[in-house]
């Protein structure tokens, strides 16, 4: 396993046990982070979703496997996330794949995907069975996700 592999390692065993602090380490200062739910984040923004998200989980698991490079510079992990939605307290079980670029055992990059209609219907139920595939939806949470992340920076003091 190379020194690449030991810090995604590292990165998802602190995500198991919401060590955000562990894993914003893992990173390069201005970080860019992009998923389904909350779009393009950079740097701070990055680093604050972690926190958010590891302070607020509830009835939280991750499980993580697959770590794969074919050039040292790229790799991907599979993981797998099981967690109660905050907004509406239904169960959620997200299987991502990361994506990210590395350098010297420092994250440089990280891209989540996953099937963002499968997402939503388990975080939204009824609404999301309906309307979770359409751009609407998308840019609606997308907009919610993001509102809750500034909310979150400014009360915590994070620029």
């Amino acid at each position: 396993m190379d020194n690449n592999m030991l810090t995604i390692q590292k990165f998802y065993t602190a995500f198991q046990q919401k060590d955000f602090a562990t894993m914003n380490s893992c990173y390069a200062d201005n970080i860019p982070f992009n998923d389904p739910v909350f779009g393009l984040l950079v740097g701070n923004e990055t680093k604050a979703m972690w926190q958010m998200l590891c302070t607020s989980a509830k009835d939280f698991s991750l499980q993580f496997s697959n770590i794969e490079t074919d050039d040292g510079e790229y790799y991907t992990c599979d993981w797998t996330a099981s967690y109660l939605f905050s907004t509406t307290n239904r169960r959620v079980i997200n299987k991502c794949k990361a994506y990210m670029r590395m350098n010297d055992g420092v994250i440089l990059e990280h891209s989540d995907a996953f099937n963002y209609y499968r997402w939503c219907r388990q975080a939204l139920g009824l609404r999301g069975l309906i309307f979770g595939w359409t751009g609407f939806m998308h840019n609606k949470v997308n907009k919610k996700a993001k509102q809750r992340l500034i909310h979150f920076m400014n009360q915590n003091n994070i620029g």
